[in-house]
């Protein structure tokens, strides 16, 4: 099987795990990792973060949107343009774009370039540290234009789906640190290998910690 077409497969098993997640689960599992992401901003005192705007099968950063602004935290989301994005100052009201993607309108005067933090959901990740998303291509474009801009890159995700082959290309985005939950349902840093346990086996991929590729 060609490389492209085991992403594909790949993307379309991870997306199906994402899927299987009950919404009870859902809501815990994104409480623990927002809070995760929070601490992270303290620790690193970020001013500047990007986040994102979610769709139904990532986590709902909402309320850590909410938290950051209330605390004077410079929040910026994707706002589309052609095949990729800039990113805006998040803002209300919001408005539903394609592929269901919200963003708030275009304000020139908002544009950022230099980000402490950059939250980036994904849809699973191979054992380089590169992100699989949904498959357009846009989080690409943005971070090979910005990413000497950004500081550092973290991928969250609810569920971790992780393939010991490789399945990315060379302009994939790659993560410093990746936020998700373990079996036991506890979020944890998955880059830090003294702080991963565990495995878990997936149909086609064996998946495993990322620590074993790390």
């Amino acid at each position: 099987m060609e490389k492209e077409e085991r992403k594909k497969q790949f993307r379309s098993d991870c997306l199906q795990r994402l899927k299987d997640m009950s919404k009870r689960s859902k809501y815990s599992i994104d409480k623990k990792i927002i809070e995760n992401i929070y601490l992270l901003i303290q620790e690193h005192d970020a001013k500047d973060v990007m986040l994102y705007l979610p769709l139904t099968l990532e986590v709902n950063v909402y309320p850590l949107i909410y938290r950051l602004r209330r605390e004077k935290k410079n929040v910026y989301v994707p706002f589309m343009e052609g095949k990729s994005f800039r990113l805006v100052k998040y803002r209300l009201p919001l408005y539903e774009k394609k592929f269901g993607i919200k963003e708030p309108n275009d304000s020139k005067q908002f544009r950022k370039k230099s980000i402490d933090i950059a939250i980036v959901p994904i849809v699973g990740l191979d054992c380089t540290r590169r992100r699989v998303g949904f498959g357009k291509g846009m989080y690409d474009r943005f971070f090979e234009k910005n990413n000497k801009n950004i500081k550092k890159i973290v991928f969250v995700t609810r569920e971790l789906c992780y393939s010991k082959e490789v399945v990315t290309d060379h302009y994939d985005v790659k993560a410093d640190m990746i936020l998700s939950r373990q079996k036991r349902q506890r979020t944890r840093y998955v880059g830090d290998s003294r702080r991963s346990r565990g495995r878990s086996s997936g149909r086609n991929y064996k998946l495993r910690m990322v620590k074993k590729c790390l």
